[in-house]
């Protein structure tokens, strides 16, 4: 297969539209962005706070990397959505530890952890549960499944069909399940975490459009760097790996830096900017960015809200009680990657969801 007319569309395509096209970097509003007044008796408490409650923040990462080498950032986006009550989609070729980094996250929190290998003959009562007669007394008994936990590994989630994916969307987002008449709540907090394969396309299913909505972010994982590979070498080359790790974060610490995080100060300029990257993606503004023939359809709402959920679990992972632009930007791909959809023009270009996001992220002034 000759790839050569793709990558050069896809040169031009850059240099036409994200070159000359996009604004400086140094673009910025006329206005600065304003900080808590360090003065005012409220931002200094939460300051304080923040940093009191984000100490098991390190601890963590650091008894994380003792089994996972390389994969900061990977570590990092698990983090944001154990904080903000999301969820998150990997994607990665085999052996790239994605299954390993959420069996050690699981590991290191003091939560129920649930594993589910998904598999083309699988069923949703497998997954939610069902209902079991009892012959002894004449009556039906709810038999709850493995979605009841903290948290669940959905291993290669692409490889079960459509009806058992769709079992998962009401748990992902109102937290609860129906098994018969009656529905039941699931345990506080719930986090589902996603693998899927992008290599293999025989005997998997594409995710739902209104599933891949529901995942706060999708973090694609690439291959380590040499430095790392040797240290995968030193550390994983035995028959008996030391895959163990002890816990570091209780549930109780979870659930109040989560609701320290919704009180991080965000200002109105960073609230308009997180809105202007999601207008973006959508008509008519993307038709002024140039982009309009390339995108298909854009972010949801979700898009808006987890953004700025995920920009102030950064700020709180870096012990700041205030949030930035760059935390936005620092999260803004891996929240949006799976909201937009490229259109066959951009797909025939060899453009991808990732390079337009990465144009809209260069072309609106920073506040």
């Amino acid at each position: 297969m000759n790839i050569e007319p793709s990558i050069a569309g896809a040169k031009r395509f850059r240099d036409a539209r994200f070159g000359a096209a996009a604004l400086p970097r140094e673009a910025v509003a006329n206005e600065p962005i304003a900080l808590p007044e360090e003065t005012n008796d409220g931002f200094r408490a939460l300051r304080d706070v923040v940093q009191e409650q984000s100490t098991w923040i390190k601890p963590l990462q650091q008894e994380m990397a003792r089994v996972i080498v390389g994969q900061k950032s990977l570590v990092d986006r698990l983090l944001i959505a154990l904080v903000t009550n999301g969820h998150v989609l990997l994607e990665g070729v085999p052996g790239l530890a994605k299954t390993l980094s959420l069996k050690t996250l699981a590991g290191c929190v003091d939560l129920e952890f649930k594993r589910l290998q998904f598999t083309p003959d699988m069923l949703p009562a497998d997954i939610v549960g069902t209902m079991i007669y009892s012959p002894q007394d004449g009556e039906f008994r709810t038999k709850h499944g493995p979605i009841f936990s903290n948290l669940i590994l959905a291993d290669e989630i692409n490889r079960a069909p459509a009806k058992v994916q769709s079992a998962l969307l009401e748990a992902m987002q109102e937290h609860q399940v129906t098994i018969g008449d009656d529905t039941y709540h699931l345990p506080d907090p719930f986090m589902v975490l996603a693998t899927q394969n992008p290599l293999e396309q025989e005997g998997t299913y594409p995710l739902p459009e209104a599933q891949i909505d529901r995942f706060m972010m999708k973090v694609v994982i690439s291959y380590p760097n040499k430095r790392e590979e040797r240290a995968i070498l030193d550390s994983m080359a035995t028959s008996e790996p030391a895959l163990g790790v002890r816990q570091v974060v209780s549930r109780d610490q979870i659930v109040a830096s989560r609701h320290i995080v919704n009180a991080i100060h965000m200002d109105d300029k960073v609230r308009d900017y997180v809105v202007d990257l999601v207008l973006a993606t959508r008509p008519p503004i993307a038709q002024t960015l140039d982009l309009q023939g390339y995108i298909q359809n854009g972010a949801s709402p979700r898009a808006t809200i987890n953004l700025c959920l995920a920009a102030r679990a950064t700020a709180f992972m870096n012990g700041r009680h205030f949030v930035t632009p760059q935390d936005v930007k620092s999260v803004a791909l891996d929240v949006l990657r799976h909201r937009v959809t490229v259109s066959y023009e951009a797909e025939a270009e060899n453009v991808s969801a990732e390079d337009i996001i990465l144009k809209i992220l260069d072309t609106l002034p920073v506040p």
